[in-house]
């Protein structure tokens, strides 16, 4: 709960007070939609895996050495350069997207999170970084969205990403939107590696389940 107070507060800082606009609706609308969608995802899991929250509360030590580099920048930083390009765009006026694209933006945001969301309660072992977690029985999870493609959290995490600064209607902040896409694919890509090496099981589930992330593409 706490955490969930801290980020309402920062994300509503850095896209209202960065933008200089107290009347930003397409800011308070992103702000409610994505402090509302974890807060209820972490109800859910309250009830069903509260064992994954007490997971994703900490880095863990046998997380990968490169991921801990790669969850910070998925987490921290180029979320932050998106809010902020965001914010600044709006400030001084330097791109416009038409409103029923804005509109589509947030049915996007929405169903992502809602992919997300599915996907964490499906997978217990949804954890924030990547590590084989023995400690927790991890085992291939193969039901639910994961009968489609192998990583459908971090399809969400990319609609997500790529969907927000055309929900906020600024082209600029596409720029960090699409790095962070691009770093979400190289995490699916270098995950899915461990994965097959040490996880047991899981070679047999890739070759039934072809694609990371899009299906009959990759």
């Amino acid at each position: 709960m706490i955490e969930s107070v801290i980020f309402t507060a920062l994300l509503a800082g850095i896209l209202i007070a960065g933008s200089g606009r107290i009347d930003w609706a397409e800011g308070w609308i992103y702000i409610v939609v994505v402090s509302s969608g974890p807060a209820i995802t972490t109800r859910m899991l309250i009830r069903k895996h509260p064992d994954l929250l007490l997971e994703r509360s900490k880095l863990q030590r046998d997380t990968k050495p490169w991921d801990k580099v790669l969850a910070g920048l998925i987490a921290i930083v180029l979320p932050l350069a998106l809010w902020i390009v965001a914010a600044l765009d709006r400030r001084h006026g330097w791109s416009r997207i038409p409103a029923v694209w804005q509109a589509a933006g947030f049915l996007v945001i929405a169903a992502a999170i809602l992919l997300v969301h599915r996907a964490m309660l499906e997978n217990r072992f949804f954890a924030a970084t990547v590590r084989i977690q023995k400690d927790r029985g991890h085992s291939v999870v193969s039901t639910g969205p994961y009968a489609y493609v192998r990583h459908p959290g971090y399809v969400g995490m990319i609609a997500f990403n790529l969907a927000t600064p055309i929900a906020l209607g600024t082209a600029y902040a596409m720029i960090p939107a699409a790095l962070c896409a691009g770093v979400l694919a190289l995490r699916t890509a270098l995950e899915d590696r461990v994965l097959r090496a040490e996880l047991p099981g899981y070679a047999g589930y890739a070759r039934r389940v072809r694609s990371r992330l899009i299906p009959a593409v990759w």
